[in-house]
């Protein structure tokens, strides 16, 4: 059976049983529509906060960043691990302890404020819709390829999908589907690894494959690795490139980010306790380690197999994938020296992405109207399509091609359905129901917050068609965010019964509207000075998060100092919060 017929038939059978999940735990209350109604077993909701974590960045993008930049690849690694180890251990058991089940929620009741609330429901909307974004894109990519369709099509697929579960089933539909979804994406993730780490280094564990010697030469993967990137003008795969501070500041962020991202936050409140909280925690960590551990091997053996197969290739022989994903435009090849072979070098290929003519040139391939001359690489091949180009470059069964394509669908969805549901939940239940409209009935919130879920969708379906940049980029980006404007305020909420409202006002609005405004500045307005030279302290958009971080800390701590305490209940509740045993109430 051909790759493509199976590619609809995993997909098809994913999305059916997505689908009859959503039906079977329809949500017919608020509390089931935000929380789950609270009665989600440990393992099941570690599981889903694993699936709702491992996005299309940790799935798609990931390995595709470390293939192509090497060891600067780890930031992501160690920022996103560390930071949900953060978020497991310092943050969500009092979190929960709060028993508020929105980061608006806590921000409102802890600092006594409405206009608190307001300033955290609009960081909720910017950090979801810019992650978002790179969901959207990362359905687009595999829908583009394997169901051949243009990326747009793709997000408009995916978008129909999202919003018939999320909208109908809410945080039960989506905690059950993520259960499932979490099963299809490490399955498909790990199976291709463990075949590939077999064909290179006889090991079929892939963690372990990537510090074997080949299996057809007595020579280390990673050795072999290094001597043919820098045989080809590229930098040894085990070399880093950036400066020690950005790399600093953007695993910061990513961590700090992690702690504040307001989807994983509200995973923690659909246990029946405070334990459960911890120890869903720690299956969570379990499960994600699994891919985590995996994704550095599987971006070796991916850029072995990319320059093995593709380097010196003639263009008439190339793979029937090969022409697929040139014609989805995440793959491009100019034959610059007109000699009719593919040769991969270092340097970009073209000028930004591939922008196509309407002809061929004299060897078949076709034309681009942004072809870059400064170096000899021919061959453009987007970050994006790593994981799921690779089964075919590695030529693996078309089984193996089909489920890939269903896992990497599997991540997108999962994490979009939670950021959507967010969305709707920071405007049904903390713009209406506790601001502008208390009055409001349990029915009429709940039909507010599904078509807050509907608006939601189509404004992502837009982020998805024009991204900012690659799937793992705009999601490191929308870390920043969050690190910048709730970290802080979580923190200090938790920890400091001094930290007032004024505080939290000040030193959120500080930290986004930093951060927002130096991404927005070297990413559209100005993204030719996008570079470390023009840089503040050598630090990139991906990491400036941190410097808002550390703004957002300096004016509550000014702030706080000179305005006057919380009230002495809150300070009373913030003390109740840090003892290890909660009182039955709060249970």
């Amino acid at each position: 059976m051909s790759a493509q017929v199976l590619t609809y038939l995993f997909v098809g059978l994913s999305f059916a049983l997505y689908i009859g999940i959503a039906i079977w735990s329809r949500s017919s209350s608020t509390s089931e529509f935000y929380v789950a109604g609270g009665h989600v077993h440990p393992l099941a909701n570690g599981a889903a906060t694993a699936a709702d974590w491992m996005s299309a960045a940790s799935y798609l993008s990931m390995a595709g960043i470390i293939a192509f930049e090497g060891a600067d690849g780890a930031r992501y690694l160690m920022g996103w691990t560390g930071g949900y180890v953060l978020l497991a251990l310092l943050l969500a058991p009092y979190l929960r302890k709060f028993n508020k089940f929105t980061v608006p929620d806590f921000v409102g009741d802890r600092y006594y404020s409405q206009a608190a609330r307001l300033v955290a429901v609009v960081c909720v909307i910017f950090i979801s819709f810019t992650y978002v974004a790179g969901q959207m894109r990362g359905v687009g990519v595999v829908f583009s390829r394997f169901l051949e369709v243009d990326i747009n099509t793709g997000v408009v697929i995916g978008m129909g999908i999202v919003f018939f579960y999320a909208v109908l089933g809410g945080m039960k539909g989506i905690t059950y589907t993520q259960v499932a979804q979490y099963c299809v994406l490490i399955f498909a993730y790990l199976v291709p690894a463990i075949f590939i780490s077999l064909t290179l280094t006889n090991n079929p564990i892939p963690m372990l494959g990537l510090g074997s010697t080949l299996a057809a030469e007595p020579v280390y993967l990673l050795d072999k690795l290094d001597g043919l990137t820098t045989e080809l003008g590229m930098t040894a795969f085990t070399a880093g490139n950036k400066s020690t501070i950005d790399m600093f500041f953007i695993a910061a962020a990513l961590m700090a980010g992690t702690a504040g991202l307001p989807h994983v936050i509200v995973r923690f409140f659909t246990v029946p306790r405070v334990r459960d909280a911890r120890i869903s925690a720690g299956y969570a960590l379990v499960l994600i380690a699994l891919l985590y551990t995996t994704a550095p091997a599987v971006a070796a053996f991916a850029r072995i197999n990319i320059i093995n197969a593709m380097d010196g290739l003639h263009y008439s022989e190339a793979p029937e994938w090969f022409g697929k994903w040139e014609n989805s435009g995440l793959i491009a090849w100019i034959d610059k020296n007109n000699d009719g072979e593919i040769q991969y070098r270092g340097g970009a290929a073209m000028e930004q992405k591939p922008v196509y003519d309407l002809g061929r040139g004299a060897s078949g391939e076709r034309l681009l109207t942004n072809k870059a001359t400064s170096n000899d690489n021919e061959l453009y091949i987007d970050r994006d399509i790593i994981v799921l180009a690779h089964p075919e470059i590695a030529q693996l069964p078309n089984w193996v091609v089909a489920l890939v394509a269903a896992g990497g669908l599997a991540a997108a969805l999962s994490t979009a359905a939670g950021l959507l549901l967010v969305i709707s939940t920071a405007i049904a239940h903390d713009l209406l129901k506790k601001t502008f409209r208390p009055n409001i009935t349990e029915r009429q919130e709940l039909r507010y917050a599904r078509l807050a879920a509907a608006v939601a969708i189509a404004i992502a379906g837009l982020f998805g068609i024009y991204p900012p940049g690659f799937v793992a980029e705009v999601v490191a980006f929308a870390f920043g965010l969050a690190a910048a404007s709730f970290f802080p305020v979580i923190l200090l909420g938790i920890f400091s019964t001094r930290m007032n409202k004024e505080a939290a006002i000040s030193g959120m609005l500080t930290g986004l509207i930093f951060t927002f405004s130096y991404i927005v500045y070297f990413k559209f307005i100005s993204p030719e000075t996008n570079s470390a030279a023009h840089w503040w302290f050598g630090i990139s958009p991906e990491g400036i998060g941190s410097l808002g971080m550390i703004l957002n800390f300096m004016v509550s701590f000014v702030v706080m100092r000179i305005t006057p305490p919380p009230p002495q209940e809150v300070q009373d509740l913030v003390q109740h919060i840090r003892v290890p045993q909660a009182r039955p109430s709060s249970q």
